[in-house]
């Protein structure tokens, strides 16, 4: 090998300069250095390193648009380095947009996991409380309310909402109306910024499933300021599991309460009569009007006995959405879940002489006792018991169980309530009690603060 020394190499005629041939391997020595002054090094179409290539900064050779790598490469950013967007620049796919603002699910129960009242039958009327957050409101049929285990595949869910009509409607009058809904309080809604400059459009989403195509209703009225709006959403395919996607629009007007009270009502009709849909839908939102609630819905869900609707996977989230960019269900863990349903409901199930409170006989006849929440609940509850208070005995260090004859729940406040209760005869002033179930597991209390 031999050493050619000069300080510069000039092409002898024009201004191209070719150093080799093709095939060549152009070698600059370790600790040597290649130097472009002012000047522009065209590569090939494709640089392989093995190694690493160091630059502190890559533009793209025409136009604005960069590409790095290809469909399937890895590009691996090394413990301790920083990726920094440095001033406004976009397009990280990591943005504001793509994070939730809350910390937990807007709505409550979303995956019908909890079901403190168990299977719901012979439902009629307008207030029917099922699975735990979610009501049936409706004036035409009857139904039964479920929690099943057909859920859709690959999701992550264990449990859906399952309605199944057992008393038809003999045709859809009027005023025939059918809804499943949820109420949130206004002080879990102030994420929303209704009623300012910064309000937000929010996504209402959910997997379905029925035995019957056609057009729903998603429906959500603003119960604070009397305002409503609505999305028809199609069942494609019968006994189908499908993910809907309901843009809602920014709503303008009102703010909702910061307080403990019903500010929104988030709904889906099945379905409804003419009362609710002689006027154009209500896609923005509005003045509430029954007659531009449910227009387009397809009527008849509940003129069948072999209908069925599923339902699960329900969320609310703030932002516009679609399927390909929604955040996924936020999942709770049971526990978790359970908590934040106690805040409107808890039922306290007898389980075979199980106590619910403990207390004192002050007679031979009367007790007094203290039945603590387990959860502080939303506002003072109502408490009722199953059966009848023969059901419940007053049981004492005598090893005796002695019915009621008379069980009044006497101060309620949010955090527990006292008891007065009466039993014929037997106890003895002074000695300690039990209130249990008498009825082999049949009883239960119940503490409900719903909206």
């Amino acid at each position: 090998m031999s050493t050619l020394n000069v300080d510069k190499v000039d092409p002898s005629t024009g201004t191209a300069l070719e150093i080799g041939s093709s095939g060549d391997t152009i070698t600059v020595p370790s600790g040597a250095t290649l130097t472009l002054t002012s000047a522009t090094l065209n590569l090939p179409t494709t640089i392989t390193s093995t190694t690493e290539v160091k630059t502190n900064k890559i533009s793209p050779a025409t136009g604005t648009d960069f590409a790095m790598g290809d469909s399937g490469d890895t590009f691996t950013v090394p413990s301790g380095a920083t990726i920094a967007n440095s001033g406004t620049a976009t397009g990280f796919g990591i943005t504001q947009s793509s994070f939730r603002p809350n910390a937990l699910p807007i709505l409550n129960n979303g995956d019908m996991n909890i079901n403190q009242r168990g299977t719901v039958t012979g439902i009629t009327g307008d207030d029917n409380w099922t699975i735990d957050r979610w009501k049936i409101e409706q004036n035409c049929c009857t139904v039964t309310v479920s929690k099943d285990t057909d859920v859709p595949t690959g999701e992550g869910f264990g449990a859906s909402m399952k309605i199944d009509v057992t008393s038809a409607n003999a045709s859809v009058d009027a005023a025939d109306s059918f809804k499943l809904r949820t109420v949130l309080e206004g002080q879990n809604l102030q994420i929303i910024k209704q009623g300012t400059g910064n309000a937000q459009p929010m996504t209402y989403a959910f997997w379905v499933k029925s035995t019957t195509t056609g057009n729903f209703v998603a429906f959500l009225i603003d119960q604070d300021n009397g305002r409503s709006v609505s999305q028809l959403f199609a069942v494609d395919s019968a006994d189908t599991w499908e993910k809907k996607i309901v843009a809602i629009p920014v709503n303008s007007s009102g703010v909702y309460g910061n307080d403990n009270g019903a500010s929104l009502q988030v709904a889906i009709f099945l379905d409804a009569g003419s009362t609710q849909t002689s006027s154009p839908l209500q896609t923005a939102w509005g003045s509430n009007s029954d007659a531009s609630r449910c227009t387009g819905i397809t009527t008849g869900w509940t003129t069948d006995t072999a209908n069925n609707f599923w339902i699960t996977g329900i969320q609310l989230e703030v932002g516009t959405f679609t399927a390909d960019d929604i955040p996924p269900f936020q999942f709770e863990s049971y526990g978790e879940n359970l908590f934040r349903c106690e805040r409107y409901f808890t039922r306290i199930a007898g389980v075979n002489y199980s106590p619910y409170q403990a207390g004192v006989c002050v007679s031979t006849i009367a007790a007094y006792g203290l039945i603590q929440n387990p959860v502080r609940k939303r506002a003072v509850p109502s408490w009722s018991h199953s059966g009848t208070v023969e059901d419940f005995d007053v049981y004492t260090n005598a090893s005796t169980g002695y019915p009621l004859t008379t069980f009044l729940f006497a101060y309620i406040y949010q955090q527990g309530c006292t008891t007065n209760l009466r039993v014929a005869s037997g106890l003895n002033a002074g000695y300690a009690f039990n209130l249990i179930d008498g009825d082999l597991g049949d009883t239960y209390i119940d503490i409900t603060a719903e909206i």
